[in-house]
């Protein structure tokens, strides 16, 4: 039972990190169509700004709000520099610009810090605490963290005028501009806000996995199914399919494990929950398309 409780706490902790990628995938994907290719190596390239500024002295609190604060103003950059010029380009023109933004942060991390694997601290204690030591700290507080960003996002979209403008010129770009809501705007603050959930990510997550410039590929692919699964056109649902994903992949190496121990048949272990989580992801979007939350669009032609 104790083993059982482990994986699902240890579930619930990948669960944050699939939940927080997920969430600025779906952002940017309500915003403006397009799925953010770059969304992991971005993440990424925000935790080497994390661990530089603790490497000069920092605390790590102090790190990670600048950090946040860094990195939404590289997604406002990046939207309005980049991304801005090409809103009438072809599907297949942004999808290379994508991929383009992917390989040059990768090649950046490496370039400015190597790509030797570094240890990346964590801000929480180290003492076994939770039920009877289940659940370590950090995973712990991996999931405390995503719950409070993911809760201030909620009353920022809810309850302030910005956040109701954000989604206004989301949902209804045209409508929005007629009263009075500057659009373009409101479309680089998503990718601001993308920037700094994907760096909360990429940061708590750095201590699991090591500081390494290729570290947010898997991270990624796990976090795009989490999309798909919760609805990729609806951000609640993103997050409860990261929780989901999460859960899932630890249960079903753990199931694997405990058959392996009673009959000696290798069936699944670690290495290949990424193909077992991406074929329930198939079968969910077989079943249902628009995924377990998302909410079908009809359009006449």
């Amino acid at each position: 039972m104790e083993q059982f409780l482990q994986q699902i706490a240890s579930g619930l902790a990948n669960g944050a990190i699939y939940a927080c990628v997920a969430l600025a995938l779906v952002m940017i994907y309500v915003s403006t169509d397009h799925i953010n290719f770059a969304q992991g190596e971005m993440a990424m390239f925000s935790a080497y700004i994390s661990w530089q500024l603790m490497d000069w002295g920092m605390s790590f609190w102090v790190a990670f709000i600048l950090t946040v604060l860094i990195s939404f103003a590289m997604g406002v950059l990046i939207e309005r520099l980049i991304l801005r010029p090409l809103h009438n380009a072809p599907v297949l023109s942004i999808i290379v610009v994508f991929i383009g933004l992917l390989a040059i942060f990768n090649s950046m991390a490496g370039a400015f810090w190597s790509y030797l694997i570094k240890e990346f601290p964590s801000p929480f204690p180290k003492a076994d605490f939770g039920i009877a030591g289940v659940i370590g700290p950090h995973q712990l507080g991996v999931v405390l963290v995503t719950l409070i960003v993911l809760g201030l996002l909620f009353v920022f979209f809810r309850y302030t005028p910005l956040g109701l403008a954000m989604r206004a010129a989301a949902q209804n770009p045209q409508m929005a501009r007629l009263v009075g809501v500057r659009v373009d705007w409101m479309l680089a603050l998503g990718w601001g806000l993308a920037a700094s959930v994907g760096a909360v990510a990429g940061i708590m997550v750095a201590h699991i996995v090591y500081l390494e410039p290729n570290m947010m590929g898997g991270i990624l692919l796990y976090a795009f199914a989490s999309a798909l699964v919760g609805g990729i056109s609806n951000p609640a649902g993103a997050v409860a399919g990261g929780f989901i994903v999460g859960i899932l992949e630890n249960m079903v190496a753990y199931a694997g494990n405990q058959i392996e121990k009673a009959t000696g048949i290798y069936i699944i272990g670690n290495g290949e929950k990424l193909t077992v989580a991406l074929i329930i992801v198939i079968f969910v979007l077989t079943v249902k398309p628009a995924g377990l939350f998302g909410r079908v669009v009809v359009k006449r032609v």
